[in-house]
């Protein structure tokens, strides 16, 4: 990679093992490209509800996230139609799910949109 960026199976790695040390609760809903793919991720509200964040790039390049359905919560079944689409259109992305009544995200990258 030209920019010197982590291969997105390393960097999500890394995420989700510091997910297990804080004993956060995740699942891997799709395993995408080694290289380059792109992270979905579902925040699971627990309450029927979820938020789902799409990894982005802001114009410095710097990682940030953004609310892939335009809205801060949407049902969770919205979220999983959405997802659903995502990886049928683009089988390189990863998508995990986590749970968080807060719905904090714990990934890196500040929430950009």
């Amino acid at each position: 990679m030209d920019d010197g960026r982590l291969p997105t199976s390393l960097w999500v790695e890394a995420h989700l093992r510091r997910l297990n040390e804080m004993g956060r609760g995740y699942y891997i809903v799709q395993k995408g490209a080694f290289a380059a793919g792109t992270v979905l991720l579902k925040i699971n509200l627990l309450d029927g509800q979820a938020r789902v964040l799409t990894q982005i790039r802001d114009m410095d390049g710097n990682l940030g996230w953004m609310a892939a359905l335009g809205q801060e919560r949407v049902a969770e079944s919205d979220a999983d139609a959405y997802i659903r689409r995502a990886m049928d259109r683009d089988p390189d992305v990863w998508v995990i799910e986590i749970e968080d009544k807060g719905g904090e995200n714990p990934f890196e990258g500040k929430e950009i949109l």
